[in-house]
């Protein structure tokens, strides 16, 4: 037990720093108050008896200061001296308490957004390694119990820091005493350390299923359309049912434990006292009095053992979040993406990879294997290919969302890995597939929240956004236009005008690259040549790349690159290809019947 209490005391102590000593500072400041307050009953009750120092030696160092003020004797004095020292007490615990809670909502503050960055500069191949529930479950389910376990570990070592008072008090007024209720104590804690290793377990499974739990809720509310359409909603409740089932079991035995400390708090200090007040009293012989205010000390600190079994069980039934979030920090911290220092002027020249290779961890074949890609500043290229050919991979290259094991890709000539980052990807707009939508207004989806959207200046670029990807006629006909809100992963809009939504955000950063993923691969007829159209207008303006599987959406493109199974197997302009009877272009071609 003791080395955990270490070893999770270093763990707060690094999060919170030395603000952790200020708070047990005030806790000393409490316990030393009412310890002081409770032993000035020894001249007070020398006094009710006809004056005098008392018999022990704690007793007559409190009547000697007594006497400094000359009130060793005055009951009133006396009883003016023991307020005072409560006020101060009160005082201190207002101070300790109110700072405690400053302390946590800082802490749950700092937490949520050192790990909301942590997770914004993660590492690529990190991320593509674990799920949604994942990162949902540490910052908002993990990060919480952090919080509710650092409460109940500052509320234990308080605890702590009053029995080691009353303790010490009580020793100096008659040792033997003292010794039976430590060791009293010591037993009740020996007793229930299987109990707090017990909880400790059911924490960290709480911690592991509540992730399993937010993994499986996220999947079936995105999948809802498909799985009330078709029925299918009963296998993703089984698999969810189980898991709340083993949760709330964890959770049930965690408050079975919790309850049996607290009901067996009480009665086990009176039998605690009566025992040792008849071993006093019957057998040693020893005055009642020292013994009346060590009962009184005693019954305190044999409370506050129990408070601190109860505290540290409180601190187990979250510990799983501590270790849980202090392990995640500590993984993101070595899955950190490294950026380079060299800031990129705008894109002017080109982009090249350079004899690339790649591969995926945990994947033997290399997705790429020395390729060569050139792509010039403000031409139109298109990468085409079968799927599994390396398209989407490269695409994480331009971005450098991905690091090759070989070979070099180079912005302007600087090789990737010496480029700070941000100074690329803001010249970056993309277009994926899947839409990308808040439940927002048009206007904040498209400018996502850039500046101040009421000023005449943003007004007319998000209008102009909206013309170049001509989603603007839409917006008009709408009943609040701009202002319209999209829904979840905009639900209230169809896929065609979603992706338009999506393009006029990008056209609205007015990119120096931008990127086409299969951005009309599940489209319409009508809504694909509106981006079509919209691609076209942008040709001579900005470096533009696209991936597509409609072939139809490449026709007036500068370049085009044709992979198979990470490597360019034919290069060169549309028509050129085209024209080329026995090339693989030319099969695909024939296949979409163009």
């Amino acid at each position: 037990m003791f080395s955990s209490i270490f070893k999770y005391f270093r763990i707060f102590r690094h999060y919170v720093g030395r603000r952790l000593y200020v708070l047990l500072a005030l806790g000393i400041g409490v316990a030393l108050a009412e310890g002081l307050g409770i032993t000035m009953l020894l001249p007070l009750l020398k006094v009710v008896e006809g004056g005098g120092p008392p018999d022990n030696q704690l007793g007559r160092i409190f009547y000697d200061a007594l006497s400094m003020v000359g009130v060793e004797d005055s009951l009133i004095g006396i009883l003016v001296v023991i307020g005072v020292v409560f006020v101060l007490k009160g005082i201190f615990f207002f101070c300790q308490y109110g700072y405690r809670g400053y302390l946590q909502a800082q802490l749950l503050r700092e937490l949520k957004t050192r790990m909301f960055d942590a997770y914004s500069n993660m590492d690529y191949n990190y991320y593509m390694q674990k799920n949604t529930g994942h990162f949902i479950n540490i910052i908002n389910n993990q990060i919480s119990g952090f919080y509710g376990s650092f409460n109940a570990y500052t509320t234990f070592l308080s605890q702590i820091i009053l029995a080691i008072s009353y303790f010490t008090l009580a020793f100096f007024i008659t040792w033997q005493f003292a010794l039976m209720a430590i060791g009293a104590g010591l037993l009740i804690l020996f007793i229930f350390r299987t109990l707090n290793v017990f909880i400790r377990n059911l924490s960290r499974k709480v911690s592991i299923e509540g992730g399993n739990l937010n993994t499986l809720l996220i999947q079936a509310i995105q999948a809802f359309k498909y799985l009330a359409s078709t029925n299918t909603m009963e296998h993703p409740r089984s698999k969810a049912m189980k898991s709340i089932y083993r949760l709330t079991g964890y959770e049930l035995w965690q408050r079975v434990g919790l309850a049996f400390t607290h009901a067996i708090r009480e009665p086990v200090s009176i039998l605690l006292i009566i025992g040792i007040v008849v071993i006093q009293v019957m057998i040693l012989g020893a005055s009642l009095t020292p013994i009346f205010v060590a009962i009184l000390l005693f019954y305190r600190g044999t409370g506050t053992v129990l408070a601190i079994q109860s505290g540290w069980q409180d601190t187990m039934s979250m510990i799983g979040g501590v270790e849980m979030v202090h392990k995640e920090f500590a993984i993101l911290a070595e899955n950190r993406e490294s950026s380079g220092e060299h800031v990129l002027d705008p894109l002017c020249d080109k982009i090249e990879l350079r004899n690339v290779s790649f591969t995926y961890q945990k994947v033997r074949e290399n997705v790429f294997n020395n390729i060569n890609v050139c792509i010039s500043a403000n031409t139109t290229v298109a990468i085409v290919g079968e799927s599994g050919a390396g398209k989407s991979t490269l695409i994480d290259m331009l971005t450098l969302m991905l690091k090759p094991q070989s070979g070099e890709v180079l912005i302007d000539g600087v090789p990737g890995h010496e480029i700070e980052l941000k100074s690329w990807r803001k010249q970056i707009g993309y277009v994926s597939q899947e839409t990308v939508m808040f439940d927002d207004t048009i206007a904040n989806n498209i400018s996502l929240w850039y500046g101040n959207d009421g000023e005449a200046s943003i007004k007319s670029q998000i209008r102009n956004a909206a013309r170049s990807a001509h989603i603007a006629e839409y917006i008009c006909t709408l009943e609040e236009g701009y202002d319209t809100v999209v829904g979840d992963r905009g639900i209230r809009l169809s896929g065609g005008q979603r992706q338009r939504l999506f393009i006029a955000r990008e056209l609205f950063k007015n990119p120096k690259l931008l990127i086409l993923d299969e951005a009309t691969s599940a489209l319409d007829t009508e809504s694909e040549h509106f981006i079509q159209k919209s691609i076209d207008d942008l040709k001579g303006k900005m470096t533009v790349v696209i991936i597509a599987h409609r072939l139809s959406t490449i026709r007036n493109v500068d370049y085009l690159y044709v992979l198979d199974k990470g490597q360019v197997v034919e290069e060169g302009t549309y028509r050129h290809l085209k024209d080329q009877k026995q090339s693989r272009f030319r099969k695909m071609v024939d296949m979409q019947v163009l």
